[in-house]
This record gives C-alpha cells, sequence and structure tokens, in this order.
C-alpha cells in the first residue's frame, strides 16, 4: 500500500491509500484534511491506516492542532480509527448528523461528538480564507441510515462519501468525465441503497451548485459538478430502476421551499 497526500484546492488536501488486490485495477481509501483555524479531517481511514494517515496529516500541521474529524456514515473504512485520533489530539472533536450520534456515536466515540442538524453551520475560521460547513443529512445515501455530508462553501466542496466511487489509482483530482467509472464501481460492488432516496438526494445536492467533490474512492472531481451530479441520478432511475418520484424533493439549508426539479 502507497499512501499519498496533495494539495486540491486552497488549504484542502487529499490523502490517498491505493490497495491493488481491491477489485479490478486497485481501489484508493481517501481522507481530506481542511486547514483553517480549527482544521477539519473528513475520513479517518480503517484503524491499519491510522500511521500512515497521521503522518500525511502532519506534513501539514501538528495533529495536535486537529479540532473536528467528520465522516460520512459509520464503515471501518470512513472512521474505523476514530478513536486512535482522538486519544492523539487531545482538542479534537466528532461533528456527525444528530441521528449518527444518537444511533452509535454517542456511544462508541471516546469524547461525546458534537451533533449537527440538517442544515447547520460548523464555522472553521481562517484569516485569509473563512472556512463553514454546512450539515447536509442524506438518509440511506448512498447507504446506512445515518449518512451525511459536508458541503464547504468558500471552496463549493462537497464532501461525498462514497458518492461517484470509482476504480482504480486516477489522479488526485480530475476536470475528465468520471461518470463511466462510476457507473462501472456500482456495477461491481452494487453499495448503493436502490431506494426512491437516491435520485433526489443527487439532485439537491446538485442544487447546491458545488464546485469540487471530494470523493471517498478514486479521484476528485473538479468539472461541472452539477451537471454529473444530475447524470448520476437519471442513472439511477433508468439503468437502476430507482424511483425519484416516490420522494418529495427537499429543501435546500437556508431555503424555506424545495427547489425547482431539474
Amino acid at each position: 500500500m502507497q499512501t499519498a497526500i496533495d494539495q486540491i484546492s486552497d488549504r484542502t488536501y487529499r490523502i490517498s491509500t491505493y490497495v491493488p488486490d481491491i477489485g479490478p485495477g486497485g481501489f484508493t481509501f481517501n481522507q481530506f484534511l481542511v486547514d483553517a483555524d480549527e482544521p477539519l479531517l473528513y475520513h479517518t481511514g480503517m484503524r491499519a491506516l491510522f500511521p500512515a494517515v497521521r503522518a500525511a496529516v502532519e506534513t501539514v500541521l501538528p495533529l495536535s492542532r486537529l479540532r473536528w474529524i467528520a465522516f460520512a456514515h459509520l464503515e471501518a473504512d470512513e472512521c474505523g480509527a476514530v478513536n486512535e485520533f482522538l486519544a492523539a489530539a487531545p482538542h479534537a472533536q466528532v461533528a456527525h448528523g444528530a441521528l449518527g450520534c444518537q444511533l452509535s456515536l454517542n456511544d462508541q466515540c471516546l469524547r461525546r461528538p458534537r451533533p449537527m442538524r440538517d442544515g447547520e453551520v460548523l464555522q472553521l475560521g481562517g484569516a485569509a480564507l473563512a472556512r463553514r460547513v454546512i450539515e447536509i443529512a442524506t438518509p440511506h445515501v448512498p447507504h446506512n441510515w445515518e449518512s451525511h455530508m459536508f458541503f464547504e462553501e468558500e471552496t463549493g466542496t462537497l464532501f461525498c462519501g462514497d458518492l461517484l466511487t470509482q476504480l482504480g489509482d486516477g489522479p488526485p483530482i480530475t476536470g475528465d468525465d468520471i461518470l463511466d467509472a462510476a457507473i462501472a464501481a456500482e456495477e461491481v460492488f452494487h453499495q448503493t441503497s436502490l431506494g426512491p432516496a437516491v435520485p433526489a438526494t443527487y439532485r439537491r445536492l446538485a442544487d447546491l451548485a458545488p464546485r469540487q467533490l471530494a470523493i471517498m474512492h478514486g479521484s476528485a472531481y473538479a468539472g461541472d459538478c452539477p451537471a454529473l451530479l444530475r447524470a448520476m441520478a437519471d442513472v439511477y432511475e433508468q439503468r437502476f430502476g430507482c424511483a425519484a418520484a416516490a420522494i418529495p424533493a427537499q429543501p435546500l439549508p437556508g431555503h424555506d421551499t424545495p427547489p425547482p426539479r431539474r
């Protein structure tokens, strides 16, 4: 296994470990570090990856500065090393959707996590580039009841977990079309809970107009993110049989009415 760290936008870093013997062409496990007044690590990796991920973080900042730890949902590759990080970073705290805290994290974390409601803002600070992330609840998308995502407004980065998974060891970030690669990974792993919430959630995320997708497995994406998310919503409807019409559109954070369907 090889672990690399690359800057993918201003003070945002992708930490990636490539495992060649998973799936056809190998597989990457990615974490994302936001260097701000209150630094955020999104995903921890499995416990076995803790030394490598820790070493990568410390090329950017001392681990003692880490303030927030987050992840999309409860799986070993997302949060297996969470308590190792909490033990090594005395000021760090997990921030997660309220449901995930209630279901699991209040019991499992060394320190009590910060529960966040849908649309709530977490201030990371920063003198030159003020950072704030918005909590986006995405139950059952791509899987797990407690699933959620963070949207960082200043750089337009959507920390989207397992969405748009790709096989292989691509570049740290790409503007090339990754739709076919994401479809191929879905057909290999069948990782998505194929319910009616999937297309509606993809379209809700597209309406945030992200400029960069921080993807858990595969390259980060910096092309036309809304178009890619809407195209994948269509794929889940037309190819994988998800019925989006059964789920009403949800309002975006800070909006009182649902966005128009597109």
